[in-house]
């Protein structure tokens, strides 16, 4: 027979279970706190003082400039910044009286505990995000590793506040930064193309608008207008090595046509001609900071999933969104993926949301470092997309080298 729990195993997992919730939400909390201090330091001026002695401290490959400046900084910054936070957490747990909160302190005692090893010793070793070399992968979503943290010091320091867990990054907008980016972006002359190069340069970014009708563009101080060909994509590779994220929006749509010119017009737009910029595209991700700064995103549209009463459209699109997660094994650079319900356009004249809606949510996710980014009104494809992309990359992942 089986054996019935007593009252007292199930107060013990009670408290168990208990323990585990508070002791996360602990840490979670110390991490909010802890970026949140970072935050200020960038905001406050008396407190910016004491954190710009942790940045002047780091060349652009994270080498020290020298070992008494960087003891200086972990004495002046991380030792105050843990022993604040390891006050307040352990302020918090004794008024909140739950057990499961002092893993949380015991949490900020780590990082207490490396600084302090660090400005007597002068260990860098467990500096983790600014050990020094090139970078090796591309920046982490759930997590900071190097390359992430390495844009906080050298590409915006107004932006990448998180240490460890990327979340009031991701709840600021500051994942990642559009301030300065030389962004080019294909299709640019149709109604998405239009509305992007608007939002972009509202956040700051540089524009290079790539399309084959520039009399459709009107000229703007931060807007470069580049006409190209299809089939001539070879001929970008020089303007392309100066640029950093590469947005691939243009396409065509045969409606219900299926005859041959239809089928080769399809394919060679969606999704041949999208797949040659992303390959020389990638030729440019040289150098120790490329990794860093350089990003692919992929207008693969809702198709991927759903019907868009256009076969050939939806074939070409499927097929260029599922050798798009075929290439993101290889981490060459960040690749986003935008899965876009029907808007307004030349393309769609039937689109419900407007161009403009559709651009500022794609910016919206993207600048809380959001890779597959989906801005659709229909509620079946963010359930249906991240299994279809989970499913698919996991297969592509066991069965491809």
């Amino acid at each position: 027979m089986m054996q019935t729990l007593t009252p007292f195993n199930w107060v013990l997992v009670n408290a168990c279970l208990q323990f585990a919730g508070w002791g996360v939400f602990s840490i979670l909390l110390a991490e909010v706190l802890r970026d949140s201090y970072h935050v200020l330091c960038h905001q406050v001026k008396w407190l910016a003082k004491w954190h710009n002695k942790h940045h002047a401290v780091y060349r652009r490959d994270l080498s020290i400039i020298s070992l008494q400046a960087y003891q200086e900084s972990q004495l002046y910054h991380d030792i105050f910044e843990s022993s604040l936070l390891v006050v307040v957490l352990a302020v918090i747990a004794l008024l909140v009286n739950q057990i499961g909160l002092w893993l949380g302190v015991a949490y900020g005692c780590s990082f207490l505990f490396g600084a302090s090893v660090r400005y007597s010793q002068g260990k860098i070793d467990t500096d983790y995000n600014h050990l020094p070399g090139p970078l090796q992968i591309i920046p982490s979503v759930w997590w900071v590793n190097r390359t992430y943290h390495w844009r906080h010091h050298f590409d915006d320091v107004n932006a990448y506040y998180s240490g460890v867990f990327p979340l009031v990054d991701k709840i600021l907008g500051t994942a990642l930064s559009l301030k300065g980016k030389t962004v080019a972006l294909t299709g640019a002359s149709g109604a998405l193309g239009q509305a992007l190069a608007a939002e972009l340069l509202k956040h700051n970014a540089k524009v290079v608008a790539l399309t084959t009708n520039p009399e459709k563009l009107a000229p703007h101080t931060n807007l470069k207008v580049l006409s190209w060909q299809l089939g001539n994509e070879a001929e970008l590779k020089q303007s392309l090595e100066k640029v950093d994220i590469l947005i691939i929006n243009h396409g065509v749509n045969v409606y219900n046509s299926r005859t041959p010119q239809a089928i080769s017009s399809s394919y060679e737009v969606n999704t041949f001609s999208a797949l040659r910029l992303m390959d020389i595209f990638l030729t440019t991700v040289t150098g120790p900071q490329a990794k860093a700064t350089k990003e692919i995103w992929v207008n693969t549209s809702e198709a991927e999933v759903s019907p868009a009463l256009s076969p050939l459209y939806e074939l070409s699109k499927r097929t260029l969104g599922n050798i798009v997660t075929l290439k993101r094994l290889d981490g060459d650079c960040v690749i986003r993926k935008l899965i876009l319900g029907p808007f307004k356009s030349q393309l769609n004249p039937y689109g419900v949301m407007s161009a403009q809606q559709v651009a500022r949510g794609i910016l919206f996710w993207a600048r809380r470092d959001y890779r597959n980014i989906v801005v659709t009104i229909n509620p079946l494809t963010y359930v249906l997309f991240p299994l279809k992309e989970a499913t698919t990359w996991l297969y592509y992942r066991i069965f491809s080298k």
